[in-house]
């Protein structure tokens, strides 16, 4: 396959060091893209992504979230290595790091805290990136409302009314946007650096330290971050405790954090369908009883 060829002369210029690929073992990966473990003949190693040539700028766009995250110095990432296409295929190499280990949720905690005091004057980032195989765009904006409304829900229902969201769903998804400030009356988040798609699955040790990767980086509120660790559970009590500790949170988040996660349902409604439709819409029930808007 000469798409191994050409990685491994990327690899090779992009380290400045000599790289023969000895051989490559799959490492499963999702439902986006194929994984795979370079192993080269002096012992180096390195993580591989490979997707349809049509998503190398989505892989540029992680590249980017991750240099992002290494940046502000607060959690470690994989360093990314290089990208591009090659065979037909766009490609994502990154550092390998050995994920099996144990690690504590306190330190994972306390770090993420840590990264989201990193901010920026505005919400959203310089690029736009994709949450999970979604483009997901980023045009800074001053007020996190409208970014919000605009940048994440509109976005979302406006791709779940072309993939066949019933009406009801999408009518009282407009219906919430346009009472979107009442959950803000007190509240004045800050652009805080965010991992953007922090589920049980991205995230690691690696000699004891936590280590996150598949970033969707932007700047916005703290709260999104943390109310999406909540959504597919696999975080434990020690690090709420001390993400709290480190940053106690606003007493609105338990509300806030449905309207954060209905982001995400409506999400998978568009890359899966099924089920996911019927959870927004709950959600969105529940959000506009929150303010008296149910009927």
């Amino acid at each position: 396959m000469t798409a191994w060829v050409e990685i491994g002369a990327a690899i090779a210029g992009a380290s400045g060091q000599p790289f023969q690929l000895g051989r490559h073992e799959h490492a499963g990966g999702g439902c986006i893209n194929e994984a795979y473990v370079l192993h080269g003949r002096a012992g180096e190693r390195f993580f591989l992504k490979l997707n349809e040539a049509a998503k190398a700028a989505m892989f540029e766009a992680e590249a980017a979230g991750l240099d992002e995250i290494l940046a502000s110095r607060r959690l470690r990432a994989p360093r990314p290595i290089c990208w591009g296409t090659a065979g037909g295929q766009a490609y994502l190499v990154l550092e390998h790091l050995d994920l099996s280990g144990r690690g504590s949720g306190t330190r994972l905690g306390r770090h993420l805290a840590a990264m989201h005091r990193v901010s920026q004057a505005r919400f959203g980032w310089r690029i736009d990136n994709s949450i999970g195989d979604t483009p997901q765009p980023n045009t800074p904006c001053a007020d996190w409302v409208e970014f919000w409304r605009d940048r994440r829900l509109h976005h979302q229902l406006r791709l779940a009314a072309r993939n066949g969201a019933g009406r009801r769903l999408i009518d009282q998804g407009e219906r919430l946007m346009s009472v979107l400030a009442a959950f803000f009356t007190d509240y004045r988040p800050a652009p805080s650096l965010l991992h953007g798609d922090l589920w049980g699955g991205n995230y690691g040790f690696a000699d004891g330290e936590p280590v996150v990767f598949d970033p969707a980086v932007y700047y916005g509120d703290r709260e999104a971050d943390l109310a999406m660790t909540e959504l597919f559970g696999g975080f434990g009590p020690d690090f709420y405790a001390a993400y709290r500790e480190a940053w106690p949170l606003d007493p609105g988040y338990p509300v806030r954090k449905i309207l954060y996660n209905l982001y995400h349902v409506l999400n998978h409604f568009n890359m899966f369908g099924g089920a996911y439709a019927g959870q927004a819409e709950a959600m969105i029930g529940r959000l506009l009883a929150e303010i008296g808007q149910a009927h």
